[in-house]
């Protein structure tokens, strides 16, 4: 009787007891969260931004060339490019400091600690984003926009290595499928070599992709270092130094075609916009992080290698044959694994 009674008081005086008797009888509406269009509108801008860029990217450069080479200096193209992206950087962090203040995640400190962090990875895309420009002497557009995302496997993998984390077997999987699809999509069964893309160039491709991936995680462990330090300030240093490494790639490689012929000698107006397409693509992808998500990104990049292979069809004269269809679909499907297998990790 004892254990009754106090079972009984504690049922009267149990809160979550009387909201649920509260609620017996009553309907309960289903309410949706509301429409936000502004975002909408904002997620649909950055994907076509995305979209366009990566698609035009190595349409750009294959056209810039002229009679199969290059007029222009790329290591001056490179050092603009940086130059852009450091001079919208700090356009950001003008308009960051005038609404918000200057603070200590916002500064643009100079401290060692600060700043020394930086050389390793602006050395690492200085080397990559110069292989970009060779690497169009061994495949063409379509072909580099699919073996470009071999830096996804690099990546994954030197996630594992450097930071520890764990890859699920779907991302396994879909790395398995990416090396198959870009194989495919390399078969060349109208001539006697078996793949479009000779072995320097698969090569370059490699390195490409293992610079990528160890820029990309590195800048990555830097940033999580320190979290609440604004991405605009970690970017203006990445940029500063990618200009110092490249006035000394400049003075090495094209120090006397600068002196004798210009710093702008060979520049056309197909040259002024690869360079602002290299740039703003940077700033698309953050863009993409902060108003999309990935899924978005992955839509993006398999969206852009077939527009890139349709229009070289015109411009470039490329044969779009059943091999590069069928592989350009596999390494869209193992991108998008990847993607699901990282929400499941």
């Amino acid at each position: 009787m004892e254990y009754r009674r106090i079972k009984d008081q504690d049922k009267i005086g149990d809160p979550v007891n009387e909201d649920i008797e509260s609620l017996r009888g009553k309907p309960i509406l289903d309410v949706a969260a509301p429409y936000d269009k502004t975002k909408w509108k904002m997620k649909s801008v950055v994907t076509l931004a995305l979209t366009f860029l990566t698609s035009s990217q190595a349409i750009l450069i294959v056209w810039s060339k002229r009679a199969g080479r290059y007029e222009y200096s790329v290591t001056t193209a490179n050092f603009l490019v940086e130059a852009l992206k450091c001079a919208l950087s700090l356009v950001a962090l003008g308009r960051i400091w005038r609404t918000e203040g200057v603070t200590d995640d916002n500064r643009l400190s100079t401290t060692v600690d600060e700043v020394s962090v930086y050389p390793i990875p602006a050395a690492l895309y200085l080397v990559k984003n110069l292989l970009q420009y060779y690497i169009f002497a061994y495949v063409d557009a379509p072909g580099y926009q699919i073996l470009k995302n071999l830096n996804i496997i690099s990546t994954g993998v030197l996630y594992r290595i450097i930071l520890k984390k764990k890859l699920s077997e779907i991302q396994w999987a879909a790395f398995i499928l990416l090396c198959a699809g870009c194989t495919t999509a390399q078969l060349n069964p109208s001539s006697d070599h078996v793949l479009q893309t000779p072995f320097l160039g698969w090569m370059m491709a490699i390195v490409m992709a293992l610079l990528s991936g160890f820029a990309g995680v590195y800048t990555e462990a830097i940033i999580k270092k320190r979290p609440s330090r604004n991405i605009n300030v970690q970017n203006f240093w990445l940029y500063v130094f990618g200009m110092a490494f490249n006035l000394i790639a400049i003075l090495v490689q094209d120090f006397d075609a600068v002196v004798n012929k210009g710093f702008f000698h060979g520049y056309s107006p197909i040259t002024v916009l690869m360079i602002i397409n290299h740039a703003l693509s940077g700033i698309a992808v953050s863009m993409v992080m902060k108003y999309a998500d990935n899924i978005v990104k992955v839509y993006s990049t398999s969206v852009a290698m077939l527009l890139t292979a349709v229009v070289s069809v015109f411009l470039f004269n490329f044969h779009l044959s059943l091999a590069f269809f069928l592989g350009s679909t596999v390494v869209s499907v193992s991108i998008y694994l990847h993607s699901i297998g990282k929400l499941q990790r």
